[in-house]
C-alpha cells in the first residue's frame, strides 16, 4: 500500500504524494534489473565476445581503479580461460552497476508513477527507457565519468569497446526487466 505524504506546506501541490514508494520501488527494481543486465553482459562476454565472463564487472570497476584486472581477464580469455575472478574489482563493479541501475530505476519509476501506464504499455515504456539509458550512458555519462574520475579511454569508449549492438541489447534487457518488475508489482498490488 502506498504511503501518503502530506504536502500542505507547499502551495499548489497535491495533498498526497506517491513519491516515496516510487523511489523505493525504482531503486530496488532498478538494482534487480541491473543484475539481469549484468548477467546478459557477462554471458555475452564469455561467449561470442570471448573477453572473459567477469570482464564486464572489471570494466565498470575501472572507472575508479586500474584497468589491469580487466586487461588480465581479457588476455586470459583470449588464451582460453574465460573465468578469471578477482573479488575486489568484481564486487566494486557490481556495486557501481547496481547503484547506476538504482538511479535509472528511480527516474523511470517517478515518471511511471506520474503517468501511470499499465501492463504492456509500462513494459514497452521501460524498454524505451533502457534505450534512452543506452544513449545517455554511451554519449554523456561515461565520457563525463571518465573525465571527472580520470578513468581513461576504457570508460570514455565503453559502448564502442563492448560493441554498440551488444551495449544497446544490454540496456534493452535492463529496461525489459525493470518494466516487468514494475508491472508485476502493480498486478500483485491489485489483488
Amino acid at each position: 500500500m502506498a504511503t501518503k505524504v502530506s504536502t500542505h506546506a507547499f502551495p499548489g501541490t497535491a495533498t498526497t504524494s506517491l513519491v516515496a514508494p516510487a523511489v523505493l520501488r525504482g531503486a530496488v527494481f532498478g538494482m534487480a534489473a541491473s543484475l539481469v543486465m549484468a548477467a546478459f553482459a557477462m554471458m555475452a562476454a564469455a561467449t561470442y565476445q570471448h573477453v572473459g565472463f567477469f570482464s564486464p564487472l572489471y570494466h565498470i570497476a575501472s572507472t575508479f581503479i586500474s584497468p589491469s584486472t580487466l586487461m588480465t581477464s581479457m588476455k586470459n580469455a583470449m588464451a582460453g580461460s574465460s573465468f578469471t575472478f578477482v573479488a575486489g574489482p568484481a564486487v566494486l563493479g557490481a556495486i557501481i552497476h547496481m547503484m547506476i541501475g538504482a538511479m535509472y530505476g528511480v527516474m523511470f519509476a517517478l515518471v511511471a508513477a506520474a503517468l501511470r501506464p499499465r501492463g504492456a504499455v509500462l513494459v514497452a515504456a521501460a524498454v524505451l527507457w533502457g534505450a534512452m539509458a543506452f544513449l545517455v550512458s554511451s554519449f554523456v555519462a561515461l565520457p563525463l565519468a571518465a573525465k571527472v574520475f580520470d578513468s581513461g579511454d576504457q570508460i570514455t569508449h565503453m559502448a564502442a569497446t563492448v560493441g554498440y549492438g551488444t551495449f544497446l541489447a544490454e540496456h534493452l534487457v535492463f529496461g525489459l526487466a525493470l518494466g516487468l518488475l514494475l508491472a508485476s508489482r502493480r498486478l500483485v498490488a491489485r489483488d
